[in-house]
């Protein structure tokens, strides 16, 4: 043969990726357009065609180049790889490779590397190549000299198959760019686009992990979506979904006929809850692919970070598993020792490749040292979701007023904990789905009431420390659970109280970041101090927040339905405390004009551990904020 039948890929190439060390290697496996040499007739172009399956008897590439019928691909040399160059093939051509097992049996898969795959329920993987040009170096610049945990993060999450039913990534480019940017959150979080085709599954049950899902648009095309989102100032968080893939036949799941990529042993191997195979991040292999997948989303599409799904289940051996149903470490625990070293090489890797790139967890329980540096120990996330925080408030928030002060530990456990980690404060998807009901229809009592809680538990969230996280609708009260077939409900949008909900948030989310008390010191007790935690009989929450520079906030949120008019709370400093917040507003569909008339004036007279004070007027179900820069003390 004139040219390299491999396109030049050797044994050598692949050394990494069998060592657990190639976190690219992406480059070298899948599907490439290349140009290689010819000794008769100088350069010639193509693709090469590479794939993983040291356990097959043969494989061959089944394409529309070739009618479906198969051609041979070529084993490379001590590598488990087989490739095959084909000429004159580029963009747009649809190929599967089909693997003989070691068992005898011809299966059918996509290329785990495809960077394309076509829409379900067809799932042939395309040759992709992309053409974009970025234009978000100023954005990239600044992220790379950013220090997250000062720094303001109020995250819009969101479906991006439903947020508008039937929006392409170039239409949501200008219609999500527009909105978030009115609404003014710093960041957008999308729940899983890699390549899935059950939608129900959200994206959480992923065949394609190199592919953002066709359904919405070409790759390029969410490119695009990224770079606008970065050009408006917004940063963008991809879901990653590393603990489980599905079993679909065409898919990972027994790729060569063995357990290649997932454990044999279904005690290691799958989860019962979810019908899916568990990675063998033992395996160099798995581990070289997953801290490429990592690597491949954050530097080929300019992801600012990646929200890690379902590290509970990664971490514990015997997760939702019974006695006798899980395989202890080496040590006789139950923690997996192999998950959570690959947890560690993909979050110190991702931080020292990345400047300003951030790995937060979606960890449920109380491992410790989440968000701990590797090199001191800990898994070395940036963020934790703080799942305990939300459980609670939500269950106070279900609570009728009169109960609630049965209750009143719930909303001040946080701080107890509240620096272990460093927290994301999450009201996401999941607790507005499956039976959980919408936000607005967990709290009691009428609409007036309804809506007043909401608007007092979002100012409670967005002044307590940590980033803040909520899922789209709740900005504006939909009342009908998540569902994935249909749009947000946008229409109601424009209705009395739902319409105050979200003219509260963009006013909220202005305010959050105009003040660093609200972020600098999140992560700090510096950043915070009880005024009265303890008023149980008046359901009512106070404290002052702090930044670097001595500026302050003082929070006070009263979930009762009784108003408040003569109550008293210590404050720092003696003088004038400007009202920059009160969400009982009439521009929030609250009551007009019972607060505190834009100021308050502190007196010299010690409450609460303080050395001054003030009289202030609290509305039922509001929250009320006053602001004291440095320069007044």
């Amino acid at each position: 043969m004139a040219h390299d039948p491999n396109g030049g890929l050797t044994g050598w190439d692949l050394e990494g990726f069998h060592s657990g060390g190639d976190t690219e290697c992406w480059r070298r496996l899948g599907a490439h357009e290349v140009t290689v040499f010819d000794d008769e007739r100088g350069e010639v172009r193509g693709t090469r065609f590479a794939v993983w399956a040291p356990n097959a008897r043969d494989v061959r590439i089944n394409a529309d180049f070739n009618w479906w019928t198969g051609d041979a691909m070529h084993l490379v040399p001590g590598s488990g790889v087989w490739a095959l160059f084909v000429e004159g093939v580029g963009e747009g051509a649809m190929y599967k490779f089909n693997i003989l097992g070691a068992d005898g049996v011809w299966r059918e898969k996509v290329d785990p590397m495809a960077f394309f795959a076509e829409q379900a329920p067809a799932n042939s993987s395309i040759v992709y190549t992309s053409k974009f040009a970025w234009s978000d170096q100023e954005w990239l610049d600044r992220r790379a000299a950013s220090r997250p945990h000062a720094e303001p993060m109020s995250v819009y999450e969101l479906h991006l198959g439903s947020w508008r039913k039937g929006k392409t990534y170039l239409e949501l480019a200008d219609e999500l760019v527009e909105y978030v940017t009115w609404a003014g959150f710093t960041h957008v979080e999308f729940m899983p686009v890699t390549e899935h085709p059950f939608e129900p599954s959200w994206g959480y049950q992923v065949t394609n992990y190199f592919a953002p899902q066709s359904r919405l648009g070409r790759p390029d095309e969410f490119r695009y979506l990224v770079d606008r989102l970065h050009n408006a100032g917004i940063g963008v968080i991809l879901d990653w979904v590393p603990g489980h893939f599905p079993k679909d036949e065409w898919a990972l799941g027994r790729f060569d006929g063995s357990a290649l990529y997932e454990h044999a042993d279904p005690r290691q191997g799958e989860h019962k809850d979810w019908g899916t195979y568990i990675f063998n991040y033992g395996r160099n292999e798995v581990k070289s692919f997953l801290v490429s997948n990592a690597l491949y989303w954050v530097t080929e599409f300019h992801i600012d970070a990646l929200r890690v799904d379902a590290v509970a289940s990664m971490l514990y051996l015997d997760y939702s598993r019974e006695e006798g149903e899980w395989v202890p470490n080496q040590y006789g625990g139950r923690e997996n020792l192999e998950a959570i070293d690959f947890l560690r090489y993909v979050n110190s890797h991702l931080y020292a490749r990345v400047p300003g790139v951030v790995m937060i967890a979606e960890e449920s329980t109380s491992f410790p040292g989440v968000t701990k540096p590797v090199h001191d120990g800990g898994l070395g996330f940036g963020f934790k979701w703080n799942m305990g925080w939300m459980n609670d408030s939500l269950r106070y928030l279900h609570e009728e007023p009169i109960n609630r002060q049965y209750h009143h530990n719930l909303m001040t456990f946080a701080m107890v904990y509240a620096y272990s980690e460093n927290f994301v404060l999450p009201i996401s998807h999941d607790e507005v789905v499956h039976g959980k009901g919408s936000m607005i229809n967990k709290v009691p009592q009428d609409a007036w009431r309804q809506f007043a809680t909401l608007r007092a538990f979002y100012s409670f969230m967005w002044a307590f420390p940590g980033k803040k996280l909520i899922f789209a609708g709740c900005e504006f009260g939909q009342r009908s659970e998540f569902n994935e077939a249909v749009s947000l409900e946008w229409w109601v949008s424009g209705l009395w109280g739902h319409q105050g909900l979200q003219r509260m948030f963009t006013d909220l989310n202005a305010l959050y970041r105009a003040y660093p008390a609200l972020w600098e010191l999140d992560s700090s007790p510096d950043g915070f101090r009880w005024i009265n935690a303890d008023d149980v009989s008046g359901n009512t929450f106070s404290w002052v927040r702090a930044d670097s520079a001595g500026n302050q906030l003082a929070a006070v949120i009263n979930f009762s339905s009784e108003p408040w008019t003569g109550y008293r709370i210590g404050l720092p400093a003696a003088g004038q405390w400007t009202e920059v917040f009160n969400s009982d507003s009439g521009i929030y569909d609250g009551t007009d004009n019972f607060g505190n008339l834009g100021e308050v004036t502190a007196v010299p007279e010690p409450h609460n551990g303080f050395p001054a004070s003030a009289t202030i007027v609290v509305p039922p179900l509001a929250a009320v904020y006053f602001s004291r820069s440095a320069e007044r003390a």
